[in-house]
């Protein structure tokens, strides 16, 4: 019975090591997105927040961790390595604190990061030039395709410094409303008009924005959750395993040095000692006991 829960603890073991080890990729692919993708708002992050950046750090950094754990955690399965079980739940659990705390970092700091998103994107519009920048570059994309002006509204555009300036009537190509009639225009830098209203969009980016980062951050913190869920049917399988071998003296021992110490290594090795010792003390059938004590 023990040795049949154990293999059973061994292969699921296995299989919830390999599923750490498959969302410690995609952990490990998030982070190298956010640190690498120049075509959507994380790039703007990027350039004027050093918060996305340790964010995407991190993100490697566990994602990696978490594969190289999975790794291990296999090949300890599989050969029934006890220390390097024990040192795998060991650092096991301190990655599953690690994220614990992290999470609960980021939760009572989303105030802060709203407020520090909403500083940088009011920096890059009263900033803007329309010269070749990657974080100008993408803001436009990110207002010609979520069709969208400023960051609460056009307004906001009245601060930048080169159309509060000018005297002629300037606004930013990529809020060009594509649904009013008009000639095509380019999708970056300033454009000028001669209607009294810009024809741009109407409604700011600050919704679309926040809506675009509780999707990619949804799926982010599902496939963390994923992973503390897994780490702890890994950690409560293992603990059992370990306990399992511990009381299992096939599994503990591997050679019996001498005859003295055989019961505690192998029950079958006891077995076959008082076998053997039972048949010396028998007669083969057929021949005489000889007593060597009364002589010849």
């Amino acid at each position: 019975m023990g040795k049949g829960c154990i293999t059973v603890t061994k292969y699921f073991l296995f299989l919830f090591n390999l599923l750490f080890f498959i969302f410690g990729a995609l952990i490990m692919g998030f982070g190298l997105w956010v640190l690498f993708d120049n075509q959507s708002f994380i790039s703007v992050l990027q350039e004027s927040s050093h918060t996305v950046k340790v964010a995407s750090y991190i993100l490697i950094g566990v994602g990696s961790s978490s594969m190289a754990m999975g790794f291990f955690g296999c090949i300890g399965a599989i050969y029934e390595i006890r220390c390097l079980l024990g040192l795998y739940f060991t650092c096991l659990l301190l990655i599953l604190i690690g994220q614990v705390t992290a999470g609960v970092l980021i939760y009572f700091q989303r105030d802060l990061l709203k407020y520090e998103m909403s500083n940088i994107i009011k920096g890059i519009i009263v900033n803007y030039t329309g010269v070749n920048r990657t974080t100008e570059h993408t803001w436009d994309y990110i207002q010609r395709t979520m069709k969208c002006c400023g960051w609460t509204g056009p307004n906001n555009w009245s601060n930048n410094t080169v159309i509060g300036t000018s005297t002629q009537k300037f606004y930013p190509c990529s809020c060009r409303n594509v649904s009013l009639p008009g000639s095509d225009v380019k999708y970056v830098g300033l454009c000028e008009h001669l209607s009294p209203e810009p024809p741009v969009y109407e409604m700011g980016c600050i919704t679309n924005v926040e809506k675009w980062l509780l999707e990619n951050c949804g799926v982010i913190l599902g496939i963390c959750t994923g992973v503390a869920v897994v780490e702890v049917i890994i950690f409560s399988l293992g603990s059992e395993r370990l306990v399992l071998m511990s009381h299992s003296p096939s599994l503990c021992c591997t050679t019996c040095p001498s005859s003295q110490h055989a019961s505690q290594c192998h029950p079958s090795v006891e077995t076959h000692l008082h076998l053997q010792t039972d048949l010396s003390a028998r007669p083969l059938a057929g021949f005489p006991v000889c007593d060597l004590s009364q002589g010849f």
